[in-house]
């Protein structure tokens, strides 16, 4: 294993150099989770392992369902929370297989792992550091409930890594005590870990030094960029981008030594011109940042467009194809005044059969749906709607599909009095699709049923063991003790479906 040299001089809030506020786990529980597995291991190799400590009550590693190969981890359970916890501390980072283990307690509430709560993240780290000696380097400062290094898929360290303590507290010790520290000569940068949406939002309101202008004149240089933005502040590079053959970009990068330099410069550049091209001046960004900001200009674009065409805007469907935007515009014109009106076509300029139309007032707009919806077009029924959002539609066809899910129905009768839905009696009669069944058929052994109907689900499945449905040829006629003559031979123009009951009583 690695061996980390820390090299400051942290002074712990407790005795044997254990940080104040790092306890014992507060969970007496007995089960492990067992990360890192080689995917070569065996049910029976972690119970080999881990009953060299304890009593083991189970083991489990856990595999795929349908290729039955390992995920890569497992669960070990113990008779008593001592043994548990002797394991935790001796046998973590054992090798099994040629590959260190990780072990933690597991948590059935998956709050904990996902609130992020004692989470700190390490960047900057020497790629001979592995999980042990990362763990034991912040051992001291409170309990950890998981520690890891990241690695490539060789097994290497990507140089960065993740601790999450069992409580904010010891968390924040350790990025006080660590953070810009040297570990084997390397400075760290030890922070609280932030999801990946939070670090972008982070990036964007974050100071910045890198200034980007673009829309330069092809005659400009490197000198003309330092004397520009020289008045704003101190420049430690300037730079005009150029391609293979050393012609300008037209773009380029200024870097201040002040952050507040560069914000000051923007503000005085922005849109500024400069032989007769107005210059774009602002952050330089990554790709990730930039494609983040679109982003959300777009939606915000996109929201103020819905709000500001809210019920003026009508969705038209089922066009024939000879209907072109002046067709569409002919159409609707009668009901009042259009400030937009387009067919939707596909990328070969075919339309799709669908189009809006944008009246100038909402009452315009109310007129145009109710008498052009269903109003038949060149031999085709036009659907006319209020536009909306794809979230909004989203959510209102969720609604009717909830409303539309059956509801299973209580029996309102006691079980063992078989009953049907109302309907011509006939005993002998075979059932049929589309035709009732009897009213009432007395108990018979053997078989018998209670039929409930759901709505919006057809009486027809696989038919049930011990279960049939009594069928009489053309012509025959059943008779039951106690029952009633059928009412007459049955037409066997249908094949019989198989009716699947709801509940089976055997009398």
């Amino acid at each position: 294993m690695a061996q980390i040299q820390v090299q400051h001089q942290a002074q712990m809030s407790g005795p044997n150099g254990v940080a104040a506020g790092a306890s014992g786990n507060q969970f007496l529980t007995t089960s492990l989770y067992v990360g890192d597995l080689d995917f070569n291991v065996t049910d029976s190799q972690l119970y080999d392992l881990f009953s060299q400590v304890g009593q083991v009550l189970s083991v489990r590693v856990c595999r795929d369902l349908s290729t039955r190969r390992s995920l890569g981890y497992g669960y070990v359970n113990y008779a008593n929370p001592a043994d548990a916890a002797r394991a935790l501390d001796v046998l973590n980072f054992t090798p099994l297989n040629n590959k260190s283990i990780r072990i933690m307690y597991s948590h059935r509430d998956p709050s904990i792992r996902k609130s992020g709560t004692g989470n700190i993240f390490i960047k900057n780290l020497d790629k001979s550091i592995d999980h042990k000696a990362l763990h034991d380097t912040f051992s001291s400062f409170g309990n950890i409930l998981s520690c890891k290094i990241a690695t490539d898929g060789s097994g290497q360290s990507k140089g960065f890594g993740f601790v999450q303590f069992e409580n904010k507290e010891s968390a924040q010790n350790a990025i006080d005590k660590l953070n810009g520290m040297l570990i084997n000569d390397k400075q760290v940068f030890v922070g609280h870990f932030l999801r990946k949406q939070e670090r972008e939002t982070v990036a964007i309101k974050t100071k910045f030094n890198n200034v980007f202008v673009k829309n330069l004149a092809e005659s400009t240089t490197d000198e003309d960029l330092k004397k520009f933005f020289g008045e704003y502040g101190t420049i430690t590079s300037a730079v005009v981008m150029r391609d293979g053959d050393g012609k300008s970009k037209c773009f380029g990068f200024v870097n201040f030594e002040n952050a507040d330099d560069a914000a000051k410069a923007v503000e005085a550049l922005n849109g500024k011109k400069f032989d007769d091209r107005e210059w774009y001046v602002g952050k330089a960004q990554k790709k990730s940042e930039r494609e983040q900001e679109l982003k959300g200009q777009f939606e915000q674009a996109m929201k103020e467009t819905v709000d500001k065409f809210q019920g003026l805007n009508l969705y038209i469907k089922n066009l024939g194809d000879s209907i072109d935007d002046e067709k569409l515009k002919e159409l609707f014109s009668e009901f009042g005044t259009i400030t937009s009106c387009k067919v939707m076509r596909d990328p070969s300029g075919i339309s799709k059969g669908s189009g809006f139309v944008a009246f100038s007032t909402p009452e315009e707009a109310s007129r145009a749906l109710a008498e052009m919806n269903g109003k038949m077009i060149v031999s085709k029924p036009l659907y006319v709607a209020v536009a909306q959002r794809k979230e909004e539609r989203r959510a209102r066809l969720q609604a009717q599909f909830s409303q539309m899910r059956p509801v299973a129905m209580g029996p309102s009768v006691p079980p063992r009095m078989p009953m049907y839905p109302p309907g011509p009696s006939g005993l002998g009669q075979q059932f049929l699709y589309g035709q009732a069944p009897p009213a009432i058929i007395p108990p018979q052994a053997g078989f018998g049923y209670q039929q409930q109907l759901v709505p919006g689900m057809r009486p027809a499945g696989a038919p049930m063991p011990n279960f049939f449905v009594p069928v009489v040829s053309q012509g025959q006629q059943g008779q039951r003790p106690g029952g009633r003559r059928g009412a007459g031979p049955v037409q066997q123009t249908q094949q019989p479906l198989p009716i699947m009951p709801h509940q089976v009583c055997l009398i």
